[in-house]
């Protein structure tokens, strides 16, 4: 296992810069997700990390040693791609096996460390079989235990779940979490979905035109944004986002769209006329079909769609001319056209600078 950190790291094709002066530390038997959009730069950063892109500035280590021009082969890592990369005319057992036999090493070896990779990963029953033979989770199973048997200081991996249907990529989720769990190998993950980065990261990394936005556990940055493209871009359904005015009334201050205010914490220093946006998750709010009487925060939206998911019931309502979603676990008979009222719990609210975007 190896820790891998990076200083001041670039990369532009021609005039092109995609990568700009990143700073990452990723710490031995971490498991780190770079996350974001596509074009972000997040695969040409894992790309540099494996060797197979160029440095254009700064410095890539593994504890501690300069690698940017160490050969990819010669860095002890282990790549999982999207596509699988598997030898169509080799078993499950000889593709395994591959690296070891380029290696030369003995067949003793190489079938131990098959069938340890097998065991963990449940390929025991299909060690004989062709790719062709394979359903998409078990071909990226034999994929990860191909990089498994080479017994890596990192692990690397490329969107390797995008391929799978939404089934399979719970499953697999949970596979490759339990598999770094068991074998603490540090690990680099790239993704553009949110929820795979949550599940199963110790620290996100989120991404955006080349830069680094914010890095934090998944729970850090769900709770605590830096700004309002991680706020957005984290969350499934997103963050809630008004954009408003801040008025004040008797010595309070609101932030207001029109004739509607909303409610904000007591600590956030801001200024009467000051444009913000107003954010807040929709698990957030306390949905109700009956107002009242002493709860002056209380919003009233129009309900357009209701979508019942089992276990809580997503609210999608009009307020204020804005679109906003709720979350509710409780059941209640709601309907397109009905008034809903709205409690925020202002302990959630998150307040971003209307010029900067950044959090207040």
């Amino acid at each position: 296992m190896a820790s891998v950190k990076i200083t001041n790291l670039d990369k532009a094709y021609g005039s092109v810069r995609v990568l700009h002066q990143l700073n990452l530390q990723v710490d031995d038997g971490k498991f780190v997700v770079l996350l974001g959009p596509s074009g972000c730069g997040k695969s040409t950063l894992l790309r540099m990390i494996a060797g197979l892109e160029s440095v254009g500035g700064g410095d890539i280590l593994f504890d501690d040693v300069r690698v940017n021009s160490v050969h990819a082969k010669d860095r002890n890592i282990a790549m999982v791609f999207q596509n699988y990369a598997l030898y169509a005319h080799m078993t499950v057992r000889k593709n395994m096996a591959f690296s070891m036999r380029l290696n030369k090493t003995d067949k003793k070896t190489m079938d131990e460390k098959v069938n340890w990779a097998s065991s963990i990963l449940g390929l025991d029953d299909y060690l004989d079989r062709l790719p062709k033979e394979l359903s998409g989770g078990q071909r990226q199973r034999v994929a990860m235990g191909r990089a498994i048997v080479r017994d890596p200081d990192v692990f690397l991996f490329d969107e390797p779940l995008s391929n799978l249907d939404a089934k399979l990529r719970v499953q697999m989720r949970t596979e490759i979490k339990d598999l770094h769990q068991r074998l603490k190998t540090t690990t680099i993950y790239v993704t553009h979905d949110q929820i795979e980065a949550m599940t199963m990261a110790d620290e996100v990394v989120v991404m955006r035109g080349g830069y680094i936005e914010q890095s934090g556990t998944p729970m850090e940055i769900y709770d605590n944004p830096n700004n309002l493209f991680v706020a957005q871009f984290i969350g499934s359904p997103t963050m809630n986002i008004l954009e408003c005015q801040v008025v004040e009334d008797n010595g309070t201050n609101y932030a207001s769209i029109d004739n509607t205010r909303f409610a904000l914490p007591a600590n956030r220093d801001l200024n009467v006329g000051q444009s913000v946006y107003y954010g807040i998750r929709p698990e957030h709010f306390n949905v109700s079909k009956q107002s009242s009487s002493d709860d002056n925060n209380a919003l009233t939206g129009v309900v357009k769609v209701v979508e019942p998911t089992g276990p809580e019931t997503h609210v999608y309502l009009t307020l204020a001319g804005q679109e906003l979603c709720a979350i509710t676990r409780d059941r209640l008979e709601l309907r397109p056209g009905d008034e809903v009222q709205l409690q925020p719990d202002l302990s959630q609210v998150h307040v971003f600078d209307g010029d900067s975007k950044n959090v207040i």
